[in-house]
């Protein structure tokens, strides 16, 4: 089995997170740039964080033989810090560089008016730099941002099928469905989607568009729950092939479309560790 996590914060992870994922099936990871729980206070910070999802990052997954990609962004919640929004004026070199698939994590925290124009700006930025969007829908008045997210796509004139919408649940979900965007879902241990309910809407409304990811970050989280999912397709009688679509191709179509997804096989897994050292390059 092979799965393609295509929304996960590996900075906030452990090497031996990556370990037991690769040995789950995962062999591919989109990060998303996203709020790291402590403030940022001036676009250095990003910029020095960018740089890590660049190079770190993907140094660091290789050595478990997992492709590290990763999307950038102005995040929601810190689009409202005027402290934070100049960093908007530094994404464009950013969007150049080749590991970047996307730009993301974009849309609605809170739903307010900067978080509105980074939005529309990133929207932007997303076109002229012929990249997919990743876009993250609040936690609260869900219905409603979801809505709103789907207006301003569709204003910028956003392809839909540019456009992955994350976090959805069972009451959004057709509303995205009906739009033509690609259908993101969180499966978390307590909070979000679980593999039960995954699994009911995989049923209702079939396998194409649909991505499935951890989300796993510096919270309450389990960066091997798209295997869980995995396996309660196979146990609720969907077949393999349905779940290499949902698990591996779709994310790997829809990230495919910025022209930058290297699938090639990674390092053998923790082939640079040795104790507590690491080989530099």
């Amino acid at each position: 089995m092979r799965i393609f996590d295509p929304h996960v914060h590996m900075t906030s992870r452990t090497t031996d997170d990556y370990r037991r994922m690769y040995d789950a099936g995962v062999r591919a990871v989109v990060e998303p740039a996203f709020w790291l729980g402590q403030p940022r206070t001036n676009v250095g910070s990003f910029l020095d964080y960018f740089d890590a999802l660049l190079g770190w990052e993907p140094y660091r997954a290789a050595q478990h033989g997992i492709r590290h990609h990763c999307a950038l962004a102005l995040n929601p919640k810190e689009a409202n810090d005027p402290r934070c929004a100049p960093v908007l004026a530094e994404l464009p070199r950013y969007l150049l560089k080749d590991s970047v698939v996307a730009v993301g994590e974009v849309g609605y925290d809170a739903m307010t008016p900067e978080e509105e124009r980074a939005f529309e700006v990133q929207l932007a930025l997303a076109q002229e730099n012929d990249l997919p969007v990743l876009v993250h829908t609040p936690h609260r008045d869900k219905a409603a941002g979801t809505r709103r997210t789907l207006d301003v796509v569709r204003a910028a004139g956003t392809p839909a099928g540019r456009v992955l919408v994350d976090h959805l649940n069972e009451l959004t979900v057709g509303m995205v469905a009906d739009s033509g965007c690609w259908m993101g879902f969180s499966i978390y241990p307590d909070t979000k989607m679980d593999p039960g309910r995954m699994v009911t809407l995989l049923k209702e409304y079939g396998t194409d568009r649909m991505l499935v990811n951890s989300a796993a970050d510096w919270g309450r989280s389990d960066p091997l729950k798209t295997r869980e999912v995995a396996d309660a397709m196979l146990a609720a009688g969907f077949g393999e092939d349905d779940v290499d679509q949902v698990l591996w191709r779709n994310p790997a179509a829809f990230y495919g479309q910025s022209g930058r997804l290297d699938l090639s096989s990674g390092s053998e897994a923790g082939s640079d560790y040795a104790g507590n050292t690491i080989k530099r390059g």
